[in-house]
């Protein structure tokens, strides 16, 4: 049975003090969307439409591989040209953009993806999968961090990720596809809020040096 939390620790056991990686391509099922994803409707159907995706691709190739189904994880951006970022409190979570994500082992082929896809809808018509798409992602270089404690409380974190940054010559790289990155390690409905267990990951790149 292959669990990436624990064959691959670099990824998914970070300290809860800033550390730099560089983070290979990795292979996921993913869905866009928008709204707050505490109330919105578009972000429960997208998080139950990839997991019904997930588990129907592991149970349907069991003599390929025993796996665990990877956590949820998701990239973050705000739709809202006077969001800063640098640690500061999201308000009008509404304007959230989203990309959810649940990483794939690599024997998962088109085919299989598409299968999956068709077996589900057999079993669960109700359930939108059509925007559920397979991809591999390269994040590259990243500062990433354990944050423990409520999603809300993230913005401490975020700042004292900028502040390692800035100390030891990196700086922010983010845009339209590289993105605040979460890896929710905790299952919010089994566990309490400050005990929460939450990867925050950003990309970096090397300050520019002084000619």
């Amino acid at each position: 049975m292959i669990d990436f939390k624990k064959t691959e620790k670099e990824l998914y056991q970070p300290k809860t003090t800033p550390s730099v990686i560089d983070v290979p391509e990795m292979l996921f099922i993913a869905i866009d969307g928008k709204g707050d994803p505490n109330t919105g409707a578009e972000y429960a159907e997208a998080v139950q439409a990839l997991y019904g995706v997930a588990y129907t691709i592991k149970m349907g190739n069991k003599a390929v591989l025993e796996y665990v189904v990877p956590p949820l994880e998701g990239f973050w951006s705000v739709a809202d040209p006077n969001f800063k970022g640098g640690g500061l409190p999201i308000t009008d979570k509404s304007k959230f953009i989203w990309t959810m994500m649940i990483r794939q082992p690599d024997f998962v082929t088109a085919e299989i993806f598409q299968a999956a896809k068709a077996a589900l809808a057999k079993k669960k018509p109700a359930l939108d999968t059509s925007k559920v798409r397979l991809e591999r992602i390269t994040e590259g270089l990243c500062m990433q961090v354990m944050h423990i404690g409520a999603y809300d409380d993230e913005p401490a974190t975020i700042a004292a990720m900028d502040k390692y940054a800035a100390e030891n010559g990196y700086e922010a790289d983010m845009d339209g596809h590289r993105r605040h990155h979460e890896i929710y390690i905790s299952d919010p409905r089994k566990t309490a809020a400050d005990k929460l267990k939450t990867i925050i990951r950003h990309p970096i790149r090397r300050q520019a040096r002084d000619a």
